[in-house]
């Protein structure tokens, strides 16, 4: 029976395009993989293909016998009952128990010691004489001890369901784990008690999550699917050190980059006055004719082996060059006020339901966090300061631009493609002065399909470029980490940190939140 989980050389491939193409992947038991990318990378894919439950076009799959995937829908019909799903978690360290005590009875011969032997150690993989006590543990630690066990999964909510399901699978502690964004539904406490039941298991893990506090908190290794020239890149550690990694070879790549634009102009230079050197330039004596000649074709000889040299390093130079790194978001809009200033000032703000806000005065330079319990208002207060919604109380400083960046992101043409949508919002000028190419949130092979087609990261990846290539004022986000690769995040968190203008951001994303730097408002 093997004990790791062997992927080699995987192709998979949907409409025409290969979604994975030649991915191998080994996991051993202890090992707990994290799979990142951005949608359409092939995280989900190659979990399903890592399960059994689709195949691959080409490579195989060698999986341990015992093995658990955390999907879209339970295994189980709308009619089961909770206490149904819990049993069946417990079936197998249950059997360990009865036939450890079956085989315990006939000891004494050699073929029963070996059966009882590895009976043995299923049981102890499975923690079966602690299951019952551990499944109490972990349906509350998900937040599901106060669902009656006799009530039906039809019954159930969408979220109450899919963390009944994950909580089947880590009650059942299998060989190999495979768990697809884990995290959703799940509140801060929900999450990190996962964290550490995850940590605990003895077993394989494999899993695909935008969440970086998870991922750090979780993982050994990471698995990044983005698309590299290398194909997919293996990293041994933590998300912290990943990210680390992944800064220090942008830090190289832009020294690279401006050593050999560097080298590049000095060669240039040095050609141009190499190329303008044609002979002595003192005047050629009467009776120094001929020893003037052969100077002046040894000289001209020394010129043109220079020049020749200097345009072969020239050409080696520009033939290896690196191309230039993409430049950073960054948020820069003109002033349209002085610092300090209010952009936006709220007071007595009343949506029945679903806002109620005595004061908020939203100041250039502002960089706030609105946070709060689901329902608590922070979409409806982003849509005041917007004007989506018109209320009483609200004074907007003339001429003050304002952008939000909505959960769902949708374009009113579907049917225009990424650049055509980018140039009719922006127009000629500005395109010319930011072109979407330049901004590097698009893959080239992207930019001409129609927007209703392109994934929901894609269409969030282009309403952040409209905001990049004309900055508002204020900045609203909300949740804008949602659906964007762990990579695109930490680089749009960077571009949120002090500068002109004001943003006011809405998150549940825990490494967001942790490392905030500016004010918080709490509804």
């Amino acid at each position: 029976m093997t004990e790791a989980l062997v992927a080699t050389e995987l192709v998979r491939g949907f409409g025409g395009r290969r979604v994975l193409d030649g991915v191998s992947l080994t996991a051993a038991p202890g090992r707990r993989i994290g799979l990142i990318g951005e949608n359409g990378a092939g995280k989900s894919t190659l979990l399903r293909l890592l399960a059994g439950v689709d195949q691959p076009d080409g490579g195989v799959v060698q999986r341990p016998p015992d093995l658990g995937f955390l999907q879209q829908e339970m295994p189980f019909p709308d009619s089961a009952t909770v206490a149904q799903v819990v049993d069946d978690a417990l079936a197998e360290a249950r059997e360990d128990l009865a036939e450890l005590e079956r085989l315990g009875a006939l000891l004494g011969t050699e073929d029963v010691e070996a059966e009882y032997a590895e009976r043995l150690e299923l049981a102890q993989r499975h923690d079966a004489w602690d299951a019952d006590r551990r499944a109490d543990i972990v349906l509350s630690g998900l937040g599901l001890a106060d669902v009656d066990r006799a009530r039906t999964l039809g019954s159930l909510s969408g979220g109450q369901r899919r963390r009944l399901h994950l909580a089947a699978l880590v009650i059942r502690r299998p060989t190999a784990l495979l768990l697809d964004e884990p995290t959703n539904h799940l509140d801060d406490d929900a999450a990190a008690f996962l964290e550490e039941q995850l940590r605990a298991l003895p077993g394989i893990v494999v899993l695909a999550s935008h969440d970086r506090a998870f991922l750090d908190a979780v993982c050994t290794d990471l698995v990044d699917l983005d698309p590299a020239v290398d194909g997919p890149v293996r990293f041994g550690g933590t998300y912290t050190e990943y990210l680390g990694l992944k800064r220090a070879d942008r830090a190289r790549w832009e020294r690279r980059y401006a050593e050999e634009q560097e080298e590049l102009a000095e060669v240039r230079d040095s050609l141009g006055l190499i190329a303008g050197r044609v002979a002595p330039n003192r005047a050629m004596r009467d009776n120094d004719k001929m020893g003037y000649g052969v100077r002046a074709n040894r000289v001209q000889s020394q010129i043109s082996r220079r020049v020749r040299n200097a345009t072969r390093r020239l050409e080696e130079l520009e033939r290896a060059a690196v191309p230039a790194p993409p430049p950073p978001l960054r948020f820069s809009p003109d002033a349209v006020v002085a610092p300090g200033e209010d952009l936006v000032s709220l007071r007595q703000i009343q949506v029945p339901g679903r806002l109620a806000l005595d004061r908020l005065d939203v100041r250039d330079g502002d960089r706030l966090l609105v946070t709060g319990p689901n329902g608590a208002g922070k979409t409806t207060l982003l849509h005041v300061l917007a004007g989506r919604l018109e209320v009483g109380g609200v004074r907007r400083h003339p001429g003050v631009r304002i952008g939000l960046l909505d959960q769902d992101t949708s374009f009113a043409n579907p049917r225009l493609t990424a650049r055509a949508t980018y140039g009719r919002a922006l127009g000629a000028e500005r395109i010319a002065q930011v072109p979407l190419e330049s901004l590097g949130l698009l893959h080239k092979w992207d930019l001409g399909k129609a927007v209703g087609t392109l994934s929901v990261g894609q269409r969030r990846r282009l309403a952040l470029a409209l905001l990049v290539a004309h900055p508002p004022h204020l900045l609203l986000l909300d949740e804008p980490t949602n659906h964007l690769s762990p990579t695109l995040c930490d680089e749009l968190e960077d571009a949120l940190r002090p500068g002109p203008g004001a943003i006011v951001l809405a998150s549940h994303d825990r490494w967001l939140r942790k490392r905030w730097g500016g004010a918080e408002v709490r509804l």
